[in-house]
This record gives structure tokens, sequence and C-alpha cells, in this order.
């Protein structure tokens, strides 16, 4: 099965966009049922270009009596009914509807309730992040999936965001590139120390983490100090991997196996410079990336510009004999979540098939939640393939060695620039990815897509078929 991405509000008020998308030979369509902030072009709708989105919000109707301490904001710039209106609507036409559930990013709730957002070691909150330690936030996100499928009713459930968010945001004009921090300084910001995490940690946790961010950066002949910056410039990453000859706090031997790839931001239209090969590449072997629909899913990521002359350090490194506990307490996060989840799902929908947007990798932190050892209760797992097709194979391949017999795996495969208008490109990476042990596409996003696109899609998946 093949899926296209699209909001409410690219279906809604466009009395062609059913047949538009049902054109592109997919079978089912993933249709926002809550959804965080975003700024999106609607390049075919006929009353906007442009749809400013301020703050996350839910597509069904709220039903007071459903919620507890958390609330989910209504929309004002689409019908309340948004997604039951869509949803209908590409029904009418034999497509089926997923509903793409954000769950832990929300800045609107996360603002409203600072007491229950994740916080890094130093204290500071970040507010699109609502920490699944607590129990407010576990009972949200059980309300949401209820009330989803029970409102929604939809042909199939997808989570998104199932665990902690972490520091890669890239929204409200970031401003962090300066810092220099790596990739591992990222996934150290990314562990959360609020009220409810903070004790779940060994007790020198925190003041191993402040020392590694705060660490001095000496040249190498002069220090053998642990925390030194990593080179290269990065964005959100979701699978670089990491060797290192010891696992002991204090070295600096490891080095980067492969390119970080670009990763679902949620500021449309942002760019940035990666070193992974994702389209067309520039004369210094660089790629513009654009951060286009969700929370950043990533394991890693890397502000600041390149530091060629010292070595990498990893989370691993950082944390030295911490690590396996801290690394346990990050992975139950996201377990318990995703457990309670499923279960709901189960108990409302029996026969709803629910897809993960997920990660292999533990120290995950976004949109894919790490899944180190994967999920039986699932029916379909979804990895990011936003970045070097090389390195998208390789989480792929994870991901496929990790699922149970007659579980499907997705690649979620990015239709946007800086990728090229091309059916064959296209095609050539969705061969990759079907190597690697994709059964199915999931293709951002099908509302925003020019013609061009949209014609590259539907041959490239003409030509897989």
């Amino acid at each position: 099965m093949n899926v296209a991405y699209v909001y409410p509000w690219d279906i809604v008020g466009d009395p062609s966009a059913p047949d538009r998308l049902a054109g592109l030979g997919v079978e089912a369509v993933a249709l926002a049922a809550s959804y965080h902030s975003t700024r999106a072009a609607t390049p075919y709708h006929p009353s906007h270009r442009v749809l400013d989105v301020p703050y996350p919000a839910f597509y069904l109707p709220i039903r007071p009596s459903s919620w507890s301490r958390l609330v989910p904001a209504t929309p004002t710039w689409t019908p309340q009914d948004a997604y039951l209106q869509a949803r209908d609507a590409l029904k009418a036409v034999g497509l089926q509807v997923h509903a793409w559930t954000v769950l832990t990013h929300n800045s609107h709730l996360g603002t409203a309730n600072p007491d229950l957002v994740v916080r890094n070691a130093f204290g500071d909150p970040y507010p699109y992040a609502l920490c699944p330690a607590h129990q407010d936030v576990l009972e949200y996100c059980e309300r949401l999936v209820e009330e989803i499928l029970t409102v929604g009713e939809p042909d199939g459930l997808i989570l998104e965001a199932c665990g902690p968010m972490g520091f890669g945001h890239q929204s409200v004009h970031e401003k962090t590139s300066g810092a220099d921090w790596t990739p591992a300084d990222s996934d150290l910001l990314s562990l959360c120390f609020c009220k409810a995490c903070a004790g779940r940690y060994p007790a020198a946790t925190r003041d191993r983490v402040r020392a590694a961010i705060d660490r001095a950066h000496p040249t190498p002949a002069t220090t053998t100090d642990s925390a030194q910056p990593i080179s290269g410039p990065h964005i959100s990453a979701i699978g670089p991997e990491r060797t290192a000859s010891t696992n002991t706090a204090g070295t600096t031997t490891s080095s980067p196996t492969r390119s970080s790839p670009p990763t679902p931001g949620n500021t449309a239209g942002t760019t940035t410079s990666n070193t992974s090969t994702a389209g067309p590449t520039t004369p210094s072997n660089t790629t513009t990336v654009m951060a286009s629909h969700t929370t950043a899913a990533s394991d890693t990521t890397t502000v600041g510009a390149a530091t060629p002359s010292t070595q990498p350090l990893t989370i691993e490194q950082a944390l030295g004999e911490l690590t396996d506990e801290v690394r346990a307490v990050r992975i139950n996060l996201s377990d318990s979540l995703r457990h309670r989840l499923i279960a709901v799902a189960r108990r409302t929908a029996p026969n709803t098939p629910i897809t993960l947007h997920a990660n292999p990798n533990p120290w995950a932190a976004g949109a894919f939640a790490p899944l180190p050892s994967g999920e039986p209760g699932a029916d379909v797992l979804v990895a990011n393939c936003w970045g070097d097709p090389a390195t998208d194979a390789a989480r792929l391949a994870q991901l496929k060695d990790l699922s149970t017999p007659g579980q499907r795996i997705g690649a979620y495969v990015l239709a946007l620039p800086p990728r090229p208008a091309d059916a064959t490109v296209l095609a050539d990476q969705l061969r990759t990815y079907a190597k690697a042990g994709a059964t199915e596409f999931h293709l951002y996003h099908a509302g925003l897509a020019s013609p061009q696109r949209l014609a590259a899609i539907t041959e490239a998946l003409r030509q897989h078929a």
C-alpha cells in the first residue's frame, strides 16, 4: 500500500483535490487529524495560496467530556470538522483515509502547561515538547487516539512523535547554529530533566551532561578531554551512526561511519546545508535541504560550523558508565507511551491498522521515536527517508530486521525540494528503499507538490509497480 500525505486544508474547499490525489496511483491518504503549527503553501486551492497555522490544532469536533486536563485547540483557519469533511471527500473517490496523529509535539499545550514539557539538564524548557513521563501527557495522548478512532473512524492510524521530542525543533526563526554544538551535544540536550524524569537517571547524570555541554574546546595537541567538538555541519539527523573504539568517557576515538541525512522539521520552506547527498549537489558536495513538515524526527542535531581539527564525540562517550542506565530510561519513555496507545487503539477499533513513525536509533527524539527493539503490536513501521538514499536504506534495513512476520516496512519519502521533479530519480530511490525492505511508500506531501512533481510521483510509482 502506498500513501500520500496531506492536510485538511489541502482538501476542504478544493473540489479538485480528491481526484488529483487518486490520480497519483496511491491506495491511501494520510490525513492530518492533529498537527502542530506551520506555514503552508496551498498552490491548488481556489481560496488561498499561503495558509498560516499559528498553533497546533485538532481537526475533529472537540467533545469536552472526552478530555481531562489537556484539551487540544480548535482551528480557526479550517472548519472545526475539517478532518471529517476531507475524509468523506477522499473516500468518495475510492481512497482509504489514515489518521495522521501527531502526539507529543504541541507548543500550544506545552506553553500553557510548562510543568509538563521536556527540560534539558540546565532546566531550559522546550515548550513544543510534551514529556511522556507525566501522567497528564500519557492520558492526553490516549484520549487523542481514542477520539480520533471514535469520531474520525479512519481506515488506519498513523502515530507520529510517539515519544519525547528533543532539542532539534527548527521553527520560530531558529537561532542556534552559532553555538557550534555537535551531534552528541544535541543528543545530550535532548535528555529530559523535568520533575518526572530527573529522578529516573543515575544521580550524577545532570552534572555529567552539563559538563559535557559546557566543556572547553582546547586543541587535541594539548589535551585528551573527551568533550571536543565534532566536525561537519548537519541538521536534525535521523540516522547518523558513529563508531567508537571505547565507550568510556574521556576518549575521543569515535568517527562517523556515514553521513547524516536531513530530517523533517516543522518550518515549511526552511533551507539548511547538509553534507549528505540528496538530489542535486553543489560543487562543495553539500545539499540544500528543506525542513518541511513535522516534528524534528532526529537522532541527533548538529548546529554550527565545522571544526576539522578536532575529533567527534558520541553521547555514549559523554555519559560514560552512565550510558546503559540513561539509555534505558529514554527508551522506556517511548515504550510506555507506545504500549498504552496501541492498547487503547486495539480496544477502541480492533481492526484498524496501526502505523508507527519509528527510528531504530535508541537516542532518537522527535517525530520518528526510538524503536531499538521493534514493536510487534504495530502493523507498519515507517522510517524517515529524506536524506542520502544509502543512509536511509540502512535505517530501513534495521527496521526490517526488527520487524515480525507479516509486519510491513514503509519508507517516508520526500517528494519536495531539494529532490528533483524527476520520475527516474524518484523511481531509483524507491528501488533502493525496496531492496532494503520497504514494502510501501509514504510520500510527503501531495498537497504542496507542483504538477511536475505529482507527475513524477505518478510515473515513479508506475515504474515500481
